[in-house]
């Protein structure tokens, strides 16, 4: 299990094959699940989103959460890669990888760490536009996601 909190860009698909080949072969292993993250622009006028974090507890509470995502589905593998700093839009901000012996229990371990990440993750998001910076509140259909597991 990995998790990395980081200011600069990785490579989504160097990470996909790294954690494919670290968790391939004699571990019983039949689905690898990933997901990769973009900074959105809904309002089409985002000039950058800045993410803000505490060091060391972010990091705790992410790992926390993919121990017990392993734990509650039986995975061989996780890793969540999240971004801090200034994003623009269209960069990647994040990404979950899975592993687990049954394609279900990859897929729904990698939402429940998804909805986690998008609701309680201690990150704080401030989107920058013509109009000046806004703090970017939490969402109800984020929080009814997380409810669900």
């Amino acid at each position: 299990m990995r998790v990395r909190v980081q200011a600069g860009p990785f490579d989504y698909g160097a990470e996909c094959d790294a954690f494919a080949r670290g968790i391939c072969g004699g571990r019983g292993v039949g689905a690898v699940v990933t997901f990769l993250g973009v900074v959105r622009d809904d309002s089409g006028r985002m000039a950058r989103m800045e993410i803000e974090h505490y060091p060391g507890m972010t990091e705790r509470a992410i790992a926390a959460i993919a121990g017990e995502a392993r734990a509650r589905w039986a995975l061989a593998d996780v890793l969540v890669i999240h971004r801090h700093g200034p994003l623009s839009p269209g960069e990647p901000i994040m990404m979950v990888a899975t592993a687990a012996r049954h394609r279900g229990a990859a897929f729904e371990a990698a939402e429940f760490l998804m909805d986690y990440l998008k609701s309680r993750a201690p990150f704080w998001k401030k989107e920058f536009g013509p109009e000046g910076a806004e703090w970017v509140a939490a969402k109800d259909r984020d929080e009814d996601a997380l409810a669900r597991w």
